[in-house]
C-alpha cells in the first residue's frame, strides 16, 4: 500500500500543499534532477501549465505519467 505524502510548497511566493503517493513524489524528484532544476521549480512549472479547474496534485500525477510515457516511447 502506498502512503500519501502531504507536502507544503511555495509557488511564486504563496504557500500551498500537495498530497501525493510516495512513488509520484519520488518520480517528480527524479524528473527535476534529470532536468537539473529544483523540485519547487518543477512544481511551479506544472502549476503554471495546469487548467484552472484541475487541482495541483492531479496535475503533478499526470505530469509524471506523461513523462514516463514519453520516455518509454523514446525506447522503442
Amino acid at each position: 500500500m502506498n502512503t500519501i505524502a502531504k507536502r507544503s510548497v511555495s509557488i511564486r511566493g504563496h504557500r500551498t500543499s500537495i498530497s501525493l503517493e510516495e512513488p509520484f513524489l519520488e518520480e517528480l524528484g527524479t524528473i527535476a534532477r534529470r532536468r537539473n532544476i529544483s523540485l519547487a521549480a518543477l512544481i511551479a512549472e506544472v502549476d503554471a501549465k495546469r487548467s484552472a479547474d484541475s487541482n495541483l496534485s492531479s496535475a503533478l500525477r499526470l505530469h509524471v505519467f506523461h513523462d514516463l510515457k514519453a520516455r518509454l516511447t523514446d525506447l522503442r
